[in-house]
């Protein structure tokens, strides 16, 4: 059995087949994560165009520097979102920085600020849509339609206890989207 730190076998055998240069594998890889990098560059640079062009940019990244993975560090799938977040930053801080002098104000800290809020919205983005499916579906229940543990538990048909910690469990995770120090997921350097 492999040890606990081993990275998944498909993403070993992901990483060798685009260093191969297989443009199957490259399909594969998007077919498997491109609502993942649109959602996070959507959901940091706010707009469809933006979101579009980023996740062309990710994809060329990956096809054209398939060994900056390093399966020690993490994922494949947690690689992909730390390279959509900086290059969704990059293109947000690039964007704003062409726009101040055309806007009369707004200063660096200012556009620190947006660049850090739409940080935490996409590493809380990722998140919700990485977490276990019971957590998820609980978080939804609470705060999308409103429900209280009672319902939500009645909803899911599970205890009011099992509702109580996984609500809880979810919220906890989601409070983790304010650390700023790493980009959603990955521990390792793009």
């Amino acid at each position: 059995m492999a040890g606990k730190d081993a990275p998944p076998r498909w993403d070993r055998k992901m990483q060798q087949r685009l260093a191969r240069g297989e443009a199957a594998a490259l399909g594969e890889l998007y077919d498997r994560f491109a609502s993942l990098v649109h959602n996070l560059a959507h959901r940091v640079l706010g707009g469809e165009n933006a979101a579009d062009t980023v996740t062309r940019e990710v994809f060329a990244h990956v096809w054209e520097h398939p060994e900056t993975y390093d399966p020690k560090q993490g994922p494949l799938r947690s690689w992909i979102a730390a390279v959509t977040h900086r290059l969704a930053v990059q293109r947000l801080r690039d964007s704003e920085t062409a726009a101040l002098p055309r806007q009369g104000g707004g200063s660096p800290e200012e556009l620190e600020l947006k660049v850090r809020r739409a940080s935490v919205a996409a590493r809380a983005d990722y998140i919700v849509h990485s977490m276990p499916a019971p957590l998820r579906a609980a978080l939804e229940l609470a705060y999308f339609q409103r429900r209280d543990y009672r319902q939500t538990a009645t909803d899911l048909g599970v205890t009011e206890d099992e509702a109580r910690r996984r609500l809880r469990l979810g919220l906890q995770l989601l409070s983790t989207a304010h650390d700023a120090g790493k980009p959603p997921g990955y521990g390792g350097a793009v």
